[in-house]
């Protein structure tokens, strides 16, 4: 079995007396999408926030490629490959949505500021890669129409799928997507999979979090569930839609957000 790109080992994150994450172990193959599930407030962010580099741990570690990152500050775990997207928005307004995919640039571009003051010929080049790698963002997540727009007209599924493209102008390794499905309309919920597909089959390996279990199911190749910080499941989609502890963490939630986690009753409705 091929070792896995990225390990959690043991994590743990506590404020003041409350633990948000609980000795988390998980580990992440090299092209899998493994989706992190769980009620609110289960720590999932969290764990996102530990892995990048946003927050420290109370006790143990991440390890990328087998070497330990625990401890760099998130700008360097990004510039390994480590890339991630929020669940709250953050998009720059004012900039066109090109500009805001091309500040996602920064991670691979070469010249310095020098150079650009300059107009070197290096620069000039970078520059002209730089916006034909935004485009071709933009096209693949289904807004190169909206190029020139500034990002705060965006309805907000778009400015999303901006974010998404953001991120992704960073060529990352691995990708982390906090909630990417939120405020999607349901074609763009289905585009969204499409590219994540995609991006799994150019290479790149993704952890989700997200409550729309239908994704979920579809989309992952595996899922981790939390509740309380702590890891209660792991496994194939269809496992955990079976586990009877991810279902009794659920049965406080809205049986819309359930979705098709839990099984229909004998002899109900389909």
């Amino acid at each position: 079995m091929t070792s896995p790109l990225l390990e959690v080992h043991e994590l743990t994150r506590r404020f003041g007396g409350v633990t948000a994450v609980d000795r988390v172990t998980f580990g992440v193959r090299p092209q899998e999408i493994v989706a992190i599930i769980g009620p609110n407030g289960a720590g999932k962010t969290t764990l996102f926030n530990l892995i990048t580099g946003f927050l420290a741990p109370t006790s143990g570690e991440v390890r990328y490629r087998g070497e330990r990152i625990t401890g760099l500050p998130s700008e360097k775990i990004a510039a390994l490959g480590i890339v991630r997207t929020f669940q709250h928005l953050v998009v720059f307004g004012e900039m066109t949505v090109a500009e805001n995919v091309m500040v996602g640039c920064h991670r691979w571009t070469r010249t310095g500021l020098l150079h650009a003051a300059l107009a070197l010929p290096a620069a000039r080049r970078e520059d002209g890669e730089v916006a034909r790698a935004a485009r071709e963002v933009l096209a693949l997540v289904g807004l190169a129409a909206r190029a020139d727009d500034l990002a705060r007209d965006l309805p907000v599924g778009q400015q999303r799928l901006l974010e998404l493209a953001r991120a992704l102008a960073a060529r990352p390794t691995v990708l982390l997507l906090d909630e990417p499905t939120a405020g999607l309309s349901a074609g763009e919920t289905r585009h969204l999979l499409e590219v994540i597909r995609r991006l799994r089959e150019q290479g790149t390996t993704l952890v989700i979090i997200e409550h729309n279990m239908d994704v979920v199911m579809e989309g992952a190749d595996r899922v981790v569930v939390l509740d309380y910080g702590e890891k209660i499941a792991e496994g194939p989609p269809a496992e955990i839609q079976r586990n009877p502890r991810v279902i009794a963490a659920y049965l406080g939630e809205d049986t819309e957000t359930l979705g098709g986690l839990v099984p229909a009753e004998p002899g109900a409705a389909p």
